[in-house]
């Protein structure tokens, strides 16, 4: 008898760790909620380009985000990120384009980093016509204590290459004449 009540209390017991096990604190993270947030950032980012509205632009990234782009200097922080696209969103000729072609998203469910690819017309500053860029970003995202997801860090690579430095100047001939030698 005492052997019988040893295995249903061992039989008991097990299967209330199995009921238990699955009934983690850990709640189950929506990768297609979570994705189709990130796309809705990135679109939010595109209309604010098109607007030309840099605080728009800017309130897409976090206080302590960085964005990197070629040709300046990092800009960090929302004020860096404002002022540093008030300056790109002044050119007359700028249209930028993107999206993104793949999300990942931590198991956690509180980072997303998304890859794409971009388009941009702007104005050339040393010819003053408006030139073409594309090439790609990645961007990686965190889950805000309000549930909203924000840009933390972004970069892109330009796929055009630099201009062509300029020639070096032709040595100019000497006008000096050399003396006989006696």
């Amino acid at each position: 008898m005492l052997h019988s009540m040893r295995r249903i209390g061992v039989l008991a017991l097990s299967a209330a760790a199995v009921i238990l096990g699955g009934c983690s604190d850990t709640p189950t993270v929506d990768k297609v909620a979570i994705e189709k947030s990130v796309k809705g950032v990135e679109a939010a980012m595109v209309k604010a380009a098109g607007a030309k509205d840099a605080a728009a632009f800017a309130a897409n990234y976090a206080a302590d985000a960085v964005l990197m782009t070629p040709g300046m200097a990092p800009m960090k922080g929302t004020d860096g990120i404002k002022a540093g696209m008030a300056g790109i969103l002044a050119d007359p000729a700028l249209k930028l384009d993107f999206s993104s072609d793949r999300v990942e998203v931590a198991e956690s469910g509180d980072m997303a980093a998304s890859r794409g690819s971009y388009a941009m017309t702007m104005t050339d500053p040393s010819t003053k016509k408006a030139m073409s860029d594309k090439g790609s970003y990645v961007t990686v995202f965190r889950k805000q204590k309000d549930g909203a997801w924000k840009a933390v860090l972004d970069i892109n690579a330009s796929e055009v290459p630099p201009p062509a430095p300029p020639a070096p100047k032709a040595a100019g001939k000497s006008t000096k004449k050399k003396g006989k030698k006696r």
